[in-house]
């Protein structure tokens, strides 16, 4: 990434990145007690199997919003609305009165992730200012796009990272050897803090480090692409608060995030089936022994060229040496030798939807960062769990960088901010 060069706007916004100081919503801890039963990850981490674990946590779990149910006599995203109302009219949630940045820190053992949340400048991918790494899926944009519009409000920050190591960087740092003005525990065990700044000097000195950067989306396209539409939408269009987007923004050099994979589950096709016609399109489908790791097979099979996993969480293979006439025919010819070369490339374009007849918004098909919980919706299904390695992030910046998109769903930047610690309203 490179300081940004845009050359024009789209819907008025900035030319530059820009993060701006809000008032954030909260949870009033002397309200709902400890902070963590009503926070809860990111919606497409909780997933709709997910949801009633975190309604049992807390009558006042963020996940009611989020991830809204339908109620009698209205819709999902009309129900999180009326819940937020009455939040906020019961003194569940309060909003910050004076506009502020927000340094957060997020550590678990030996992993720590500080940044800042803001509400970041919304720019389309030809200004060259945020960077999209992946494709999105057009139904997960208008549900969060009717979401956001219906309650007024931006629920979850969204996750980026620079190369900086400048003065807003030191800001963050400095800033944390002070007390924390909020301090909770999830239950993963990872300790999450916050603290304010709404010193001109401080807000000044972001603004002019951070308008010399370009920033990768590293979670959260389908919510950045709300946020486009949002900006758009007849019913937020003309309210300046749309015109940003609730963002965690994190420095690659001094807090570099971590990268993963994001796995697949196909219901319907049986572990046997699914080796069979892989053996059509790979020179090898090799039977792993019981008491070998998938992953770790994996991870030691793609020095030589992509290489996935396949099976049911009994049985395992791995799959490797695509033929170069298939992954010629069956990749797109007008993407890069860089994009073609990716594992999830090989996995979307020739394994699930040539060998396998799937397509990746096919309804059979799921997504999970967690392999065992790909296993698990595999068995259910009565299916098979496609298992990738995590790519290279010096691979996903290359692709981001010539204009190109991962394929959807292939990456896993992390930690993600905690769900309901930081909200912002834009009605």
């Amino acid at each position: 990434m490179t300081a940004a060069t845009g050359t024009g706007t789209s819907g008025g916004g900035p030319r530059r990145l820009e993060l701006l100081p809000f008032r954030a919503l909260r949870f009033d801890p002397g309200r709902v007690g400890d902070l963590a039963a009503v926070t809860c990850p990111p919606y497409d981490v909780v997933g709709r199997d997910g949801v009633a674990r975190w309604e049992a946590a807390h009558p006042y779990n963020v996940v009611r919003l989020v991830l809204p149910r339908r109620a009698a006599g209205e819709g999902a995203h009309e129900h999180a609305a009326r819940e937020l109302q009455a939040w906020r009219a019961a003194g569940v949630l309060v909003q910050d009165e004076r506009p502020a940045l927000y340094v957060y820190e997020q550590r678990l053992d030996a992993d720590l992730t500080r940044g800042l949340v803001g509400a970041v400048s919304l720019h389309q991918p030809g200004e060259a200012v945020v960077l999209p790494h992946e494709d999105v899926f057009p139904g997960p944009v208008r549900d969060r796009t009717e979401l956001m519009a219906a309650t007024g409000a931006q629920l979850e920050p969204i996750l980026l990272t620079y190369e900086g190591d400048g003065p807003a960087s030191d800001l963050v740092d400095r800033t944390v050897g002070r007390p924390p003005e909020v301090e909770t525990w999830s239950d993963d065990g990872a300790v999450h803090r916050i603290w304010r700044t709404t010193a001109v000097e401080d807000l000044r000195a972001v603004a002019d480090d951070l308008g010399r950067r370009q920033a990768l989306i590293a979670d959260g396209h389908h919510r950045y692409a709300a946020y486009l539409a949002l900006r758009d939408h007849p019913g937020t269009g003309g309210r300046l608060a749309a015109s940003h987007g609730l963002a965690l923004v994190v420095d690659a050099h001094r807090h570099p995030l971590q990268l993963g994979p994001i796995h697949r589950s196909v219901a319907g096709l049986a572990t046997a089936e699914a080796w069979r016609r892989a053996r059509a399109g790979f020179h090898e489908v090799r039977r792993l022994g019981a008491a070998e790791d998938p992953l770790a097979a994996v991870a030691t099979a793609r020095k030589g060229g992509p290489a996935l996993a396949v099976g049911d969480g009994t049985a395992w293979s791995v799959l490797t040496g695509p033929d170069p006439d298939l992954v010629r025919r069956a990749l797109p010819a007008d993407r890069s030798p860089a994009w073609r070369e990716l594992d999830a490339s090989v996995a979307h374009e020739l394994l699930m939807k040539v060998l396998w007849g799937v397509v990746d918004d096919d309804e059979r098909v799921d997504f999970h960062h967690d392999p065992d919980e790909a296993v698990h919706r595999a068995r259910r299904g009565r299916g098979v769990a496609l298992l990738l390695p995590p790519p290279a992030l010096g691979d996903v910046l290359g692709v981001a960088a010539g204009g190109e998109r991962m394929p959807r769903k292939s990456t896993s930047f992390g930690p993600k901010p905690r769900t309901g610690l930081l909200m912002r309203l834009i009605g």
